[in-house]
């Protein structure tokens, strides 16, 4: 498995593999956030990867920047959406994709990665919800975990 930048030109690939790994209540909205993303200009930019088996993508993964009033030298991340195709779930490629990516963000001099997910699921890879505490989001979140971007932490 390879893991590399994605590009506008991974659109439709992207879009397909969250209309598959995503339960159809869900997946037509987490597409169309993950193509949206990568057509999104912001300032630091939006970091996409994708992971490619036998030259054929089948996992896309984005991490959003996000601001803290008041924190000008803050840097930080959301990781949303991650997702595999189906017949490749369960073998460790979403896995390998959040390490990449949180690895690539640690070096680039981020402070602290958050996701909203299965808290199960994230925390094996050192996310936890003492860590996104003291960050307060615009609205309530039922699982908010964070992550202070030490690739060590991720098992």
């Amino acid at each position: 498995m390879d893991i590399r930048a994605a590009t506008i030109a991974d659109s439709d690939v992207i879009k397909n593999i969250h209309l598959n790994a995503f339960p159809e209540s869900e997946s037509a909205l987490v597409s169309k956030v993950a193509v949206d993303l990568l057509n999104i200009p912001t300032r630091p930019k939006v970091m996409h990867w994708v992971a490619e088996v036998d030259d054929v993508v089948v996992g896309h993964v984005a991490f959003s920047p996000v601001t803290v009033k008041g924190a000008g030298d803050f840097s930080g991340y959301i990781l949303a959406p991650l997702g595999v195709v189906p017949a490749h779930q369960r073998c460790g490629i979403g896995s390998r994709m959040v390490k990449y990516g949180v690895q690539q963000l640690s070096d680039s001099g981020v402070n602290v990665v958050f996701v909203y997910g299965d808290p199960e699921y994230y925390s094996k890879f050192g996310f936890h919800a003492d860590v996104a505490k003291p960050y307060l989001p615009p609205y309530p979140l039922e699982h908010p975990l964070g992550n202070r971007s030490d690739p060590s932490s991720l098992g």
